[in-house]
């Protein structure tokens, strides 16, 4: 029996992380996707880092991508960039191979 609870608590321990992980590449991939934004805008420093923190935070609205897209394709629309959802979602992509990337590597 104690076999079994070892096994248990290893897989709950492997589950535990693997959600700790998907939520730091996640939060990392706004980040980086706010800044890839804030650039296009053509944002200062100090606006540029509020900017990524408010893409990080509007990933808590709902589940999945859809809210972070959303804010990203009204604010870069709002101000004046040519782009669409394609557009937004590719870098969203780019940014999640990145994101992971730089944790894993221990970036």
């Amino acid at each position: 029996m104690t076999d079994f609870n070892d096994r248990e608590r290893a897989e709950e321990a492997k589950f535990a992380m693997d959600e700790e992980t998907a939520f730091r590449v996640a939060a990392r991939r706004n980040r980086l996707l706010g800044e890839w934004a804030a650039a296009k805008m053509s944002l200062t420093t100090e606006e540029t880092e509020a900017y990524a923190k408010s893409v990080v935070q509007a990933d808590f609205e709902e589940a999945g991508d859809e809210d972070v897209i959303r804010k990203l394709l009204g604010d870069l629309t709002g101000a004046g960039i040519d782009i669409d959802e394609s557009a937004v979602r590719a870098a969203l992509e780019e940014k999640s191979v990145e994101a992971r990337r730089q944790l894993m590597g221990g970036a």
